[in-house]
Order: structure tokens, then C-alpha cells, then sequence
């Protein structure tokens, strides 16, 4: 089947969570006519496409789902002057009732409540047809919306949850599961194993209904090798080291159809295909990216790193990169021009830094007057090669040197020349730590990381900042320690209160 099909667009529009109302609760004022919808394939293909809409939202990758698990960390600081947009995540002084804890969790259970619309409905739909080719096309459809499910549930315990530990998982908070949508089921939290087992089940029906050839780079749905992709980073997550070897190598196996965006090899006159796959959001090493038009589209996620139209003429960034990120990058590493570019600000304070460019904008959206808009890419096959080498090393008999060799292809493709590394038992978790930042600076995966590694990572100690030039003296000596609750976000106030809830909250509730 084309995965590059020509469908209809429907915008599924859902009232917005009030905060006297449950956003498990099936969402009032929605335009989905219960008695009438989803009932021909042209319904289905139509509600698919509404699916993949509200993964435009800002609330998701296209603003703080991205955005905010690493503003919330070491990777940036405020400037001085700053709006104060996403302060309270930058302070760490997140509480229940903070908007955007409120709207990820929202927009997440849409979307899961959206699919589980579908799935209710398309086995009536499938058994009215009698074209093989149709019938084909819905289960590939709703391979896609198993897979979103899962996506959509993992984002979930990735924010909302502590960390997977297999010897305690059983009796941690997980989320709350909602396995349909016309059936009443109670609002109380699974565990954490529960949790992840149902995203399991549902990456398993994805793989068992997508065809082989459904796979492609720089696709804007989901495909077999994003089903791969999300199993390998839900076992690394759950600490099944195996598994996260098995289907990340099944990802980077797929040499035909992904392969890693050279950052020395032009695309074109001072572009490389590294530089290219930012500029324009296309790259073969792009698993999914949240499809946007210039008609359609989500978050800018540049804006608060750069802000030049505030007066078009100067930056304001209310983030800069952390000196500390910067010293990572060594003088062959191409990522750093890729990422970074110096500019004066237009504060009073004229601060000049290097600026995260990383985001500046799609060249098709600029030529469009709309700034800072990026399509966000949430898999891309450098990721997979990082959670391989992980996995290599923590598995109960490490195999270093094979963990060496994915580090050196993912560095080699980046590097003008070298980029060979060689782990050890000693070095391991530092060296993969600091490539993950080099490599996914604010795509929104270090607070997850440092929240996995947890005691293992910097002897405990979490992270401590120190301030640098300009920066906001509100956070910049900030420190915080690896058992800090709030590397678990707190669950909305008005989940816990809604009638009828047994949400138990998480300890950075309190």
C-alpha cells in the first residue's frame, strides 16, 4: 500500500477539558456524532486524518511535550529580560494546576479517546466490505491508530509516572487506562507494569496488522518501522535490554529505506543533508514527523529561542543553550553549526550568544512570512542507534565493543573527520549521556533520561547550574537532586477532583 495516500482532511474538534470536568470522561460538546459516524470507509479514512490532526497540537510536539522536559532541566538558561514564557517549568515550581501539565495531559487522553472511537467502530465498518484492496487499506488504518494509542499512552508514563523498575513495577502508580470509549470504566490508575503492558498489546496488534512495505523516511504516518521504533524505546524505558537490541536493529536493519542524514555530504551549494533534514523537515533518517502545511499547522517551536518577530530586526530568546552544551561539541563536530548560530539580542543587556537554530523555521514556512515553525520529527533513526548502544551495555553480559561501533557510525556521519569511540564499563553512561544531548538537544528526551538513569548517572547528584552571562538569577543556581519528585509531573488538579475520580495523585502533588 502508498503510505503517501491522498486522503480527505477532517479536523475532529473536541471541546477543551474544563477544570470541573474530567478529561477521561468522554469530552462534552463534541462534533462526532455518535449514532452516524464511522459507519463507510470514506468515514474511517476521514477520522484517521482527524487523528493525526490533533497530533498537531501545541500541547504535544509542536510545543510542550517537546519543549518542556528539557527547558525544565540543564540544557538552557533564561535570560535576563526573558517573557517569563514556561518560567514555572524553568524554576521547577510545577504544580497540579499549571496550564501546561493541564493541557499535555488533556491533549493526550483526546487523542487516546479519539482512537479508541475508532477502534470501537471499525470491525462494523470492515464486515460491510467486500473489496479485498479496501479492506487492506483499514488494516493498515487501523494499524496506525494502535500505534498512536501507544505512542499516546507511552507519552503518558514517560511524564505522569516514575521510573520502570521490573522489581517494583507491579506495585507503582501507572496511568489510568482507557481501553474504549462509549463503555464507563473507572478513573483509577493501573500500575506501572499494567501500564506499559497495555502499550505492549497495542504495539503487538500494530506489528501483527501493518504491511512489510509499509515503511518510508520522512513519512507523516505511522509505519512499521515507527511501531520498531516506539517498541525499542518503551524496553529500553522498562529496562528490557534484549528487546530494545532486538527491534532497534530491526530499525537500522531497514538500510533501504532509513539511513543516517550525513552532515559532511552536500545536498546542495553549503547545505549538507544533515543541514537540509532541519531546514526543511525532510531526511532518510526520518522515522515520522508531525505533518504541517502552511495552512496546517501546529507550535512554533523556535519561538522561545529566538523571538525575531518580536521587531524583526533583533533576537530575544527567553532560552540560550548552556555553556556546558555547548563545550560537548569539539571543533569537528558539524552539529554545532547545525544547531547554533551567535546573534546580538536586542535586550538592554545586548547579550551575544550562540542561539539555538536548530528550530528557525521550515525555508518553505519563511518564504510564507510564518516564523519559527519546525514539523517536528519525534523518531529519527539516530535515536535508535543510541538506545542500541545502551541497551548493549546494560544488559547483564555488556558487549561494549558492539555499543562502540553504534557510537562511532552515529558520530561518524556527524563529524568533518573521526569521531571513533571506545566504551567501557567506566565511561559508558557518560559518553552515551553527552551524545544524547549532542545529538537530541531539545527534542525533549533529558528529563526522561536523567529520570531513567536516576542514581546512576552523575553519582546521584542530579544536576546543578551554575549561572552564565545574562542569565535570569531566578534558576540559575538551581539545584537539583535525582530523587527529586518533580522529575514525576504532578497530575491535574482537576483529574483528582472530578466526581466520581479515584485518580490517586503522584507525590509531587503534594
Amino acid at each position: 500500500m502508498n503510505i503517501l495516500r491522498n486522503i480527505k482532511i477532517l479536523f475532529v474538534s473536541l471541546a477543551a477539558a474544563a477544570t470541573i470536568t474530567s478529561c477521561l470522561d468522554k469530552l462534552p460538546g463534541s462534533a462526532i456524532p455518535e449514532d452516524e459516524a464511522l459507519q463507510t470507509f470514506n468515514d474511517a479514512e476521514q477520522f484517521v486524518t482527524g487523528i493525526y490532526a490533533l497530533l498537531k497540537s501545541s500541547a504535544l510536539y509542536s510545543g510542550y511535550l517537546t519543549l518542556l522536559p528539557d527547558i525544565q532541566t540543564d540544557l538552557v538558561y533564561a535570560v535576563e529580560g526573558n517573557t517569563n514564557t514556561y518560567g514555572s517549568f524553568w524554576q521547577w515550581d510545577i504544580r497540579p494546576t499549571t496550564s501546561e501539565i493541564e493541557a499535555v495531559y488533556a491533549s493526550l487522553y483526546q487523542v487516546i479517546s479519539n482512537c479508541n472511537f475508532y477502534l470501537e467502530r471499525i470491525d462494523k465498518v470492515v464486515a460491510s466490505l467486500t473489496d479485498d484492496d479496501t479492506i487492506e487499506t483499514l488494516e493498515q488504518y487501523t494499524a496506525e491508530v494502535h500505534t498512536i494509542r501507544a505512542l499516546a499512552y507511552s507519552e503518558l508514563l514517560k511524564c505522569y509516572c516514575k521510573a520502570y523498575d521490573p522489581a517494583t513495577a507491579e506495585n507503582e502508580l501507572g496511568v489510568v487506562i482507557r481501553r474504549h470509549y462509549s463503555v464507563k470504566e473507572e478513573a483509577v490508575r493501573a500500575s506501572l507494569k499494567e501500564s506499559y503492558e497495555f502499550v505492549l498489546e497495542d504495539l503487538d496488534k500494530a506489528e501483527e496488522l501493518f504491511a512489510e512495505e509499509n515503511v518510508g523516511h520522512s513519512s507523516t504516518y505511522m509505519t512499521l518501522g515507527v511501531v520498531y521504533a516506539l517498541r525499542a524505546r518503551v524496553a529500553l524505558n522498562m529496562q528490557d535490554w534484549t528487546t530494545a537490541v532486538e527491534y532497534s536493529s530491526k530499525v537500522i536493519d531497514m538500510k533501504e529505506v532509513y539511513s543516517l542524514s550525513s552532515a559532511k555530504q552536500l545536498y546542495s551549494s553549503g547545505m549538507t543533508f544533515y543541514d537540509y533534514m532541519w531546514k526543511y523537515d525532510v531526511g532518510t533518517e526520518i522515522l515520522w514527523r508531525v505533518g504541517f502545511t502552511t495552512t496546517s499547522y501546529g507550535g512554533a517551536l523556535g519561538q522561545v529561542f529566538l523571538n525575531y518577530n518580536v521587531d524583526y530586526t533583533y533576537y530575544y530568546p527567553d532560552f540560550v543553550p548552556a555553556q556546558w552544551v555547548l563545550q560537548l561539541y569539539d571543533a569537528a563536530d558539524l552539529r554545532y553549526n547545525s544547531f547554533f548560530v551567535e546573534f546580538p539580542t536586542g535586550y538592554d543587556h545586548a547579550l551575544s550568544w550562540p542561539l539555538l537554530v536548530k528550530y528557525y523555521g521550515n525555508g518553505d514556512f519563511l518564504n510564507q512570512y510564518i516564523y519559527h515553525v519546525s514539523m517536528p520529527k519525534p523518531f529519527r533513526l539516530a535515536e535508535q542507534y543510541l538506545i542500541r548502544a545502551e541497551a548493549y551495555c546494560r544488559q547483564s553480559s555488556p558487549n561494549y565493543g558492539l555499543a562502540s561501533k553504534d557510537l562511532t557510525t552515529l558520530r561518524e556521519s556527524r563529524y568533518a573527520t573521526g569521531g571513533a569511540v571506545s566504551l567501557t564499563a567506566d565511561n559508558y553512561l557518560q559518553q552515551i549521556a553527552d551524545e544524547r544531548v549532542r545529538e537530541l538537544y531539545m527534542e525533549g528526551f533529558r528529563l526522561n533520561d536523567l529520570k531513567r538513569w536516576g542514581t546512576l548517572y552523575n553519582g546521584g547528584r542530579g544536576f546543578k547550574r551554575t549561572p552564565q552571562t545574562s542569565s535570569l538569577p531566578e534558576g540559575s543556581s538551581l539545584e537539583i537532586k535525582a530523587d527529586n519528585p518533580l522529575f514525576v509531573w504532578p497530575i491535574p488538579q482537576h483529574e483528582i477532583e472530578a466526581p466520581g475520580s479515584q485518580v490517586q495523585p503522584n507525590e509531587s502533588n503534594k
